[in-house]
């Protein structure tokens, strides 16, 4: 009987549809594994397809080459310790959210996901099936229980793991972050040791993945919830955790142990690590940007120029004669700072030439919100011109209030393939500048100190399409309306849920039309960062033509 097992942790960075190049990273971890004199090396859930594949499971010709791809790394790594990898099983008519283990050449055996989430971002009931639960796997002589992500949540699946005579427990993951989500699992997963007794090795994938990160944090827990490993966030990590079996079972050595940072960096590098996988995965190598001398453009051009380097981002500005002369200034200011191209495109022409084109159909009526969304248009149109000449990929830039209430130009500046920010409230956004200026970490690509100037974050918010306009002209003050949308959106509240939280029965009714109203702009926006367990598209869907309003 073996008294020392080592597990290999390879917290590792997969993308979704490519199979041969998540089959070279498990190689390359098995291979670091077996230097390490590892008896099993582990990585996360659907590793081999990436996490979440979605609908892209269900194409048989797809689920084949996956199985095909597994069982070619079964044949690789048959010299060496046994390998974990998780995958889809097709069994029969069903179709498993599995995880393998491969041992001599060969799958030696599968355990099925028994609890499919199906909520959130999770449709898993949708394409995949509920096995039986199943017992533990024998590795080198040692039983381990792999419960698959969700199944470790609940009681159940752990229990009959240990039941059945488990001796450690490994949950591979495909988790992804939303703030304080690490406490979260902490939690539930020190519930299951104290439950069981086992020591239990928590290990999640990172990277981001459309609009998901996967923040990684994998850590090993002893019997009472001891903790004896803690993996970084949002890193690949390779790591080797030893456990020895004393009289009380087996207990982890003491290993890698990184502290994590707070939740402002880390929604921050979020939102880093989420545009540049989502370059870096669909082959664009460049973006651009509409830079207003605004505040929401100056953090997106930041995060950015941190994802993908100064050479990478074009910024550019197109005024109007309502851009301001401060606006003008800090926008070139801030381009400088980072270091990043700066072009100026005036649309005063194009605008002159559409206004015209438009003033027979427009004679005898006033001017309004028609007139003023043509500059935004416009804008719109000329930066997808650059991005189709350049093959650049535009960004948009709207923040998660302006994104909930509708305050943002459908066809105009929410033209884009992708929103860093669009998770992030308007005052978290002045907050996470603040944050930037201040702090400068090593995966940050621009350079250290004061890259979005003062003036941008202290001045009035404006979309200044008309002479002297300010963004409380249309809206509620910005922390009045983001308090009004966290018990709204965030927290499925009502309106009267926000009278007892001390806001106006006015404001609270108008921004809940304003949020039910702008639902086909969401339905046509390009997809960005998750930071919240409430984020727009997946976390919430609801319908575009909804005339319920809540009485209050």
């Amino acid at each position: 009987m073996t008294d020392r097992f080592r597990l290999t942790m390879a917290q590792l960075n997969p993308t979704v549809g490519d199979l041969a190049g998540n089959a070279a990273k498990a190689r390359e971890a098995w291979a670091q594994g077996r230097a390490a004199g590892a008896d099993l090396v582990a990585l996360p859930e659907m590793f081999i397809t990436g996490y979440q594949a979605q609908d892209l499971v269900m194409k048989p010709a797809f689920v084949t080459d996956a199985v095909r791809h597994i069982e070619a790394l079964a044949a690789d790594c048959a010299d060496g310790p046994a390998l974990a990898i998780g995958g889809p099983c097709p069994q029969g008519t069903k179709l498993h959210n599995s995880y393998y283990v491969l041992e001599g050449g060969k799958v030696a055996a599968v355990t099925h996901k028994y609890f499919l989430p199906n909520f959130n971002v999770f449709d898993e009931v949708r394409v995949f099936s509920r096995d039986r639960m199943q017992g533990p796997v024998s590795v080198n002589g040692v039983r381990v229980g792999m419960p698959v992500c969700e199944d470790a949540w609940y009681p159940d699946v752990a229990e009959a793991m240990a039941e059945s005579g488990a001796e450690i427990l490994l949950v591979p993951n495909g988790s992804p972050y939303f703030r304080d989500k690490f406490d979260t699992r902490l939690n539930k997963m020190v519930a299951r040791v104290v439950e069981t007794g086992l020591p239990l090795v928590y290990l999640n994938m990172i990277g981001g993945q459309d609009d998901q990160v996967f923040d990684g944090g994998s850590f090993v827990l002893n019997a009472h919830g001891r903790p004896a490993v803690k993996l970084p966030v949002l890193e690949e990590a390779v790591s080797t955790v030893e456990f020895l079996r004393g009289p009380d079972g087996w207990v982890a050595q003491e290993g890698d142990f990184t502290a994590h940072p707070d939740e402002w960096e880390q929604d921050y590098r979020v939102m880093v690590q989420s545009l540049r996988d989502y370059c870096g995965k669909t082959g664009f190598g460049r973006v651009l940007l509409g830079l207003s001398g605004g505040v929401d453009s100056a953090l997106v051009a930041t995060i950015a120029v941190d994802a993908l380097g100064a050479d990478n981002v074009r910024c550019v500005m197109l005024p109007s004669e309502y851009t301001s002369e401060h606006s003008l200034e800090d926008a070139r200011a801030c381009a400088e700072a980072l270091g990043c191209r700066y072009d100026f495109v005036p649309i005063a022409e194009g605008r002159r030439a559409i206004t015209d084109t438009l003033a027979p159909l427009f004679a005898g009526t006033e001017p309004g919100i028609a007139e003023e969304n043509i500059q935004s248009r416009l804008r719109g149109l000329l930066l997808m011109a650059l991005s189709n000449k350049f093959g650049e990929m535009l960004l948009t830039t709207g923040n998660k209030s302006e994104v909930a209430v509708g305050y943002a130009t459908i066809y105009g500046d929410m033209a884009g393939g992708y929103n860093p920010i669009k998770d992030l409230y308007k005052t978290r956004v002045f907050e996470t500048c603040r944050w930037r200026n201040a702090n400068h970490r090593g995966w940050m690509q621009g350079p250290a100190g004061m890259v979005i100037p003062e003036r941008i974050i202290t001045k009035p918010p404006s979309a200044e399409l008309r002479a002297d306009q300010k963004d409380s002209d249309s809206l509620p003050d910005y922390p009045v309306l983001d308090g009004i949308l966290d018990i709204l959106v965030d927290q499925d509240g009502s309106v009267s849920d926000c009278v007892a939280a001390g806001f106006d029965k006015a404001d609270a009714k108008r921004v809940e039309h304003l949020i039910y109203i702008s639902e086909y702009k969401r339905f046509q926006a390009a997809p960005g960062a998750r930071l919240t367990r409430r984020a727009f598209w997946l976390d919430r869907r609801y319908p575009i033509v909804n005339r319920w309003r809540d009485g209050g």
